[in-house]
């Protein structure tokens, strides 16, 4: 285990997080997984009989000490760095005419100021690996809907993408955006249920994260959209 590969993935309590975290750690990657919710942690972890090779962190990707500090344990525990996924993000499900700007703040940070956050702390591991960014964006980052600001926050993801290929492929480190078009995940509970349509699993967009991790040395898949069958938009 101690040459195995480390990944490190934000949000990886529930939804895609926990199913790329699962689906790495069957490939017989170390895992460490961040979430804010400490409870939510243990009992993913307990679902998975609390194996040797997780590190579950408490901490909030928007904020950059807990960031470094979850960067700085995963080193710490496993010795090596080989792929971050900055996963965390949450919607407010409203728009900017008729929103609430309550909740604005936070979307923002934790959807544009996270990965970022992630990017700078991880990015001295990575160089010495040659390893992966891996951005979770969004459909909705290519596509524009009337007055979605969580909209918004996935087009800045999708250029922080670009941009931060620009600069670290110098390293070897390659960068993959990966955009979800409708999922299954806990991502609707604030809407009060699931779209209707086709939906994606999370297991589905798992297996994509999973697939430009693994490829071959010299190899940098940049932007991956990831639609179910009947979504037009």
């Amino acid at each position: 285990m101690t040459d195995a590969p480390v990944a490190l993935i934000t949000g990886g309590g529930s939804g895609i997080g926990a199913a790329v975290a699962r689906r790495l750690l069957d490939a017989g990657h170390r895992v460490a997984v961040t979430g804010r919710g400490e409870a939510r942690l243990r009992a993913f972890a307990g679902e998975l009989g609390d194996p040797e090779g997780l590190l579950t962190l408490a901490g909030d990707a928007a904020d950059h000490t807990r960031v470094a500090s979850a960067v700085e344990a995963t080193l710490k525990e496993f010795g090596r760095l080989d792929t971050v996924v900055a996963n965390a993000g949450f919607a407010t499900h409203d728009t900017v005419a008729e929103g609430d700007p309550e909740g604005w703040t936070e979307m923002v940070l934790t959807n544009v100021l996270g990965p970022a956050l992630l990017i700078r702390a991880s990015i001295d591991a990575l160089k010495q690996t040659r390893g992966r960014i891996v951005l979770v964006g969004s459909v909705a980052g290519f596509v524009n809907t009337p007055g979605n600001l969580y909209g918004a926050t996935k087009w800045a993801v999708t250029g922080l993408a670009e941009n931060t290929r620009r600069e670290v492929t110098q390293w070897g480190v390659g960068v993959t955006l990966i955009a979800p078009g409708r999922v299954e995940t806990p991502f609707w509970e604030a809407t009060g249920g699931l779209p209707p349509g086709e939906l994606l699993t999370a297991d589905q967009i798992a297996d994509s994260i999973v697939w430009a991790t693994t490829q071959p040395a010299g190899v940098d898949v940049n932007t991956v959209v990831v639609r179910p069958l009947g979504q037009p938009n």
